[in-house]
């Protein structure tokens, strides 16, 4: 399962057991955070989660620990660590916990940067996406096969981030196996219907948008 279907099982999940969450959660403001007991082990340490969308429009997730240092890339095991039950308690903050939001997010706007740039992860659905129908459209180019409104789906993911339903739908096909020209019906057809990409012609910020971070601290935590 990706990680977009096991974050979206775990959101049902929440909503089936508590119906006015669905209300609640995205009421929150923008770089909301809390924090939850913790117990830290060598691997798992107590630090902070954050949650970010970066300029390019990929949602990301960070664990840096006490000291700002990064602590895993796995994004499921990221996930993992911010379990808890509806009856945990909030702890307060920790007197570090901005300066290591901060952290995080900077490690996750240069991995970015560093492994797929424009199109984010190369294990991402754009990154493969835009390979795949790159490397289709030139193999048809010149036959019978060619398709002109294929640039145009092509040029437009480069462009744009994706929107969240095509990242799911893309994924899906993805694991499934699907071949380059289905590919490239699906995602001609996802731009057809205006499903395809967030398309922002006007000028946007460049600046990552931190959705929310969450502590991870001690259970004796005193906090700020």
């Amino acid at each position: 399962m990706d990680l977009a279907s096991y974050a979206y099982q775990i959101w049902k999940n929440a909503i089936d057991r508590f119906p006015e969450l669905q209300k609640t959660i995205p009421a929150l403001p923008p770089v909301v955070f809390s924090t939850q007991p913790h117990q830290a082990t060598e691997k798992k340490p107590d630090g902070v989660l954050v949650y970010l969308r970066t300029a390019e429009g990929n949602d990301a997730l960070a664990w840096v620990d006490k000291d700002g240092n990064n602590v895993t890339e796995s994004q499921f095991e990221i996930l993992k660590a911010a379990e808890c039950s509806p009856d945990t308690p909030a702890l307060p903050r920790q007197d570090n916990h901005h300066d290591l939001v901060r952290s995080g997010a900077e490690f996750l706007v240069a991995e970015e940067k560093s492994v797929g740039g424009q199109l984010g992860r190369p294990s991402g659905a754009r990154f493969r996406t835009y390979e795949r129908l790159k490397r289709y459209a030139d193999k048809v180019k010149g036959t019978l096969f060619d398709i002109p409104q294929l640039t145009k789906v092509i040029e437009e993911i480069y462009r744009f981030p994706l929107r969240q339903s095509a990242t799911d739908t893309l994924n899906r096909q993805l694991r499934a196996g699907i071949s380059d020209d289905k590919l490239a019906e699906l995602a001609m057809a996802l731009r057809d219907d205006d499903r395809l990409c967030v398309v922002q012609e006007e000028e946007h910020s460049d600046e990552p948008q931190i959705i929310c971070s969450l502590g991870l601290a001690p259970s004796d935590s005193t906090g700020a």
